[in-house]
Parts: structure tokens; sequence; C-alpha cells
């Protein structure tokens, strides 16, 4: 991805391949910033131990939900306890204010509104592997490397809610966000890693020029981009 990027323009001051004073780099290296994190919030009584399997949550889940987000968990451990040293061998799930509303202006949807406990639930910071899950990672790298703007998909426009909620609770600060427009095919479906054909790799194999994926880009995206 590093020699993608940098075929196609892209370069950068900071990083796993460039160093920087942030690091390490590689989330793999960052385990005692997020068990420190994860410490915090259960000493506040944030998050609870979730024992519920993948079936039972597909089963269970009811609420209407976006494709492109998780469905609304329907609090069954909610009231579970666990003195624990470590996280792992249970899925750890952040508790929710509900029916608090989350705000934020983004800078290219403008003002944007989320209301826990109806357009999202509980949702996992720690996983049952003993891994650390995205919204908590996010959240403790963006404090920890004093990000200032966070520009990403506008699908997920909801994580950014879940997110300034670890945020308040660990009182770090929230950055500025932009979710930019996602990228689909003819047909209107977002484009994934599935279509590799229209990886920057594969652009590069059929002979293509940097200048010329940028240009594709551009007329992707202009359009509907609403500057500040």
């Amino acid at each position: 991805m590093f020699e993608d990027l940098r075929w196609f323009g892209i370069d950068w001051q900071e990083g796993p391949d460039v160093g920087g004073a942030f690091g390490p780099y590689a989330q793999s290296a960052r385990r005692e910033f997020y068990l420190d994190a994860w410490r915090k919030l259960l000493s506040g009584g944030w998050i609870y131990p979730c024992s519920c399997s993948r079936k039972e949550l597909a089963e269970s889940a009811s609420a209407p939900h976006d494709d492109n987000d998780e469905p609304i968990y329907p609090g069954t451990c909610r009231g579970k306890r666990l003195a624990a040293e470590a996280p792992g061998g249970v899925n750890w799930r952040f508790r929710v204010p509900d029916g608090e509303r989350v705000a934020f202006e983004d800078h290219r949807m403008g003002p944007q509104s989320f209301e826990a406990g109806r357009d999202f639930g509980d949702f996992v910071v720690w996983r049952r592997d003993d891994v650390p899950a995205y919204q908590l990672a996010v959240v403790v790298d963006d404090a920890a490397m004093q990000v200032s703007e966070v520009v990403r998909g506008e699908d997920l426009l909801r994580s950014t809610a879940r997110q300034i909620l670890l945020q308040r609770a660990l009182a770090l600060p929230t950055p500025e966000y932009y979710h930019c427009a996602l990228m689909t095919d003819e047909s209107g479906v977002r484009l994934a890693k599935r279509h590799d054909a229209l990886s920057l790799r594969a652009l590069r194999l059929q002979g293509k020029l940097p200048e010329e994926v940028r240009a594709m880009a551009s007329a992707e995206f202009v359009p509907n981009r609403r500057e500040k």
C-alpha cells in the first residue's frame, strides 16, 4: 500500500515507514496504550462483559439498521459484572447513555446528530480474542498522536458518534471530522476490497499513469464536495 500510494502521488511525514514523534505506529505494538484505556473504562463503569455469540446476536437483531452498520445490541448482558485484570475471553461492550444525542459538525456533510440507544447501541471495545476493537483503538491513537482532523468515508458517521462517547468517557479531545463520499460502481454499490479491478495496483498494471488516476478520482468527487 505504501508503494502504491507513493506512486499515486501521496506523501507523508509520519508513519510506520518513516518514523515520527508518536510511535510505535503499528497497532500491534501499541497494546499498553489500549489496555490503559480499557482499565479506565472498566473502573469508570462504562463497559461490561458480553458472552453473546454471533448467532445469538443475529437472531436477536430486530431493530432496523443501515446495511453498512451493525445492528443495535439488545442489552442481554448489560447487567453482568466481572472483576478482571485483563480483558481477554469475552467481548467488552461500552454502555451507551440511552436517549442522549451525540452531535457534531462534519466539514462536508454539515451538522450531524445521532441518538444513543436508537441509532446505535452498546458496542464492542475489546474482542474475546483479546484484541482491542476498532472504535477503542482509533480513539486512543488519535489522542496519543495529537490528530486534529480525521478524514474518512461517510459510512463511518455513526462510528464518529460512538467514538465521541469514548472520548468523553476517557476525557480525551475530539478531532474535527470530514466524511467523504464513497466510490461506487455503475450500480451505485460501494466499492470494497473485493473490487480488485479498481485497486491502485491493478490500475498501475493496466499501464495507467498517476495523473490519469487522479483525474478519475477528481471527476468522481468534485461535484459532491461542499467546502467550508
